[in-house]
């Protein structure tokens, strides 16, 4: 007989499975059963899900079962929408009929609707945010009295936006991408959608959140909304490479490309701390006179790298040859693994939450490059609060690209001998400890709060 019978429902995108697959096996791991449920078209893509007693998985149709066809972002929304909600409102039903039924429902980010069905049954319900606490924040401030102000505000890039309970003052480049309306056929979805999701949170009193980060790293926001109630259960990373608890659990299970498997032999076959390590993660794509500049950059500034190229880019470079011959391009990797190698100097990264909170926790410095979304948000906190990186796209071109001078400049930083290099050494290999210290069984405070959760939901 389990005391906690889990259902958690994830959006279909790289970001939110690796985090939730990682908070279903603490779960398994205190004893609950878990029901991990995406589309049937991710559920496929998934190359090595999980195999763990009292973990199972259950995937619905979106009626897109082959993938998405048409540019119709706003259709298929609504047929997710529709579609998942019919599913879990069944699930639950079917699971309370069987007599094994659901004690808690959990959903990543923009699947209100998954929410809205379990308080149909009197389940209790908790979203598992996979960004940051300050991105949460910021989302509440423009969807409640604060919109006008910094819709005000972004007019002027030059302009300081202060919003309550937040430590630092942003620029409008340091807001979540969607908010700015430069692509405005995806932003204005975008928008809608996470306006949708707060707007569920408000209807509910002193809401669950649980947060993929930890109380060091974000005190002060993960207590700016006083209607909301942020838990920190974070890192969400492997045990293997964060307390060492479980030493077989070296991945998260949630890759939907086929990583190479000879990465730590040529990373073994480095100098400690000689290797700039660059991915921009699942979905993001560089231009190609973006990439261009890169790889001069990367030829240049005289380290080995490992560059992690999805779609082939490097193919069309002019410098591809050289390219391989004096670094390793994979089209995926164990990106946790690479990490925690003692060869990797750095991290070029596009600042994706999973990537910043991986980065933090193996002790890496960051090469900030980021893309869209929450990234430039992220990169803020990075070079500025948790002092771990350089930000590259401060001076981009009349194209919006940034040059391989700049590209070499913040590479000599961040693998420099040099004081300011020194320092993001020294503040890395801080935030790694206190990222350890969080999750350590009895003592950590990520440890005590998802202990805490369990028992508040079902207490002895």
């Amino acid at each position: 007989m389990f005391r906690h019978r889990f259902l958690i429902v994830m959006y279909p995108a790289q970001g939110h499975i690796n985090p939730a697959f990682q908070f279903a096996k603490r779960l398994v791991s205190l004893g609950a059963h878990v029901t991990v449920s995406t589309t049937v078209h991710m559920h496929r893509r998934i190359t090595n899900k999980p195999t763990l007693p009292h973990l199972s998985f259950l995937p619905f149709s979106d009626g897109y079962d082959d993938g998405y066809t048409s540019t119709d972002y706003a259709l298929q929304a609504s047929e997710f929408k529709r579609r998942g909600s019919e599913f879990v409102t069944n699930l639950i039903a079917s699971k309370a009929q069987e007599g094994h039924p659901f004690t808690c429902l959990v959903h990543t980010v923009l699947l209100p609707w998954a929410a809205r069905a379990a308080r149909g049954f009197h389940l209790p319900t908790a979203l598992l945010w996979t960004q940051p606490a300050t991105i949460l924040d910021i989302f509440y401030c423009y969807f409640h009295e604060h919109g006008d102000y910094i819709k005000g505000k972004i007019k002027d890039p030059s302009s300081s936006i202060e919003l309550p309970g937040l430590p630092l003052l942003l620029a409008p480049r340091d807001l979540p991408s969607f908010l700015l309306g430069s692509n405005p056929t995806i932003d204005s979805l975008a928008v809608s959608m996470f306006e949708e999701q707060l707007h569920d949170l408000d209807m509910q009193a002193k809401p669950r959140i649980l947060v993929n980060t930890f109380e060091a790293l974000e005190h002060e926001a993960l207590r700016a909304v006083d209607n909301f109630n942020m838990i920190p259960i974070g890192p969400l990373i492997p045990s293997a490479f964060l307390d060492g608890k479980d030493p077989t659990d070296t991945s998260f299970g949630g890759d939907i490309f086929r990583p190479s498997n000879d990465c730590g032999e040529w990373l073994d076959s480095k100098p400690e701390m000689s290797v700039v390590y660059v991915s921009f993660g699942s979905f993001c794509v560089l231009s190609k006179k973006q990439m261009e500049e890169l790889a001069l950059a990367l030829l240049d500034c005289g380290s080995p790298f490992l560059w992690v190229s999805r779609e082939k880019e490097e193919e069309e470079l002019s410098c591809r040859e050289e390219l391989e011959q004096k670094g390793k391009i994979v089209n995926w990797c164990s990106q946790v693994e690479v990490l925690s190698h003692r060869s990797v100097g750095c991290f070029v990264t596009h600042c994706g939450w999973n990537s910043t909170m991986e980065s933090l926790a193996s002790g890496v410095p960051m090469f900030a490059f980021p893309q869209w979304i929450e990234q430039k948000t992220n990169a803020k906190l990075i070079e500025d609060v948790w002092k771990t990186g350089v930000r590259v796209d401060k001076q981009v071109n009349e194209e919006g690209i940034v040059e391989k001078e700049e590209i070499i400049k913040c590479l000599e930083v961040a693998m420099g001998s040099g004081k300011k290099g020194q320092e993001l050494r020294n503040n890395a290999k801080n935030w790694k400890g206190l990222a350890r210290e969080a999750v350590k069984e009895g003592s950590g405070s990520s440890d005590k709060n998802l202990r805490a959760f369990l028992d508040d939901l079902c207490p002895h």
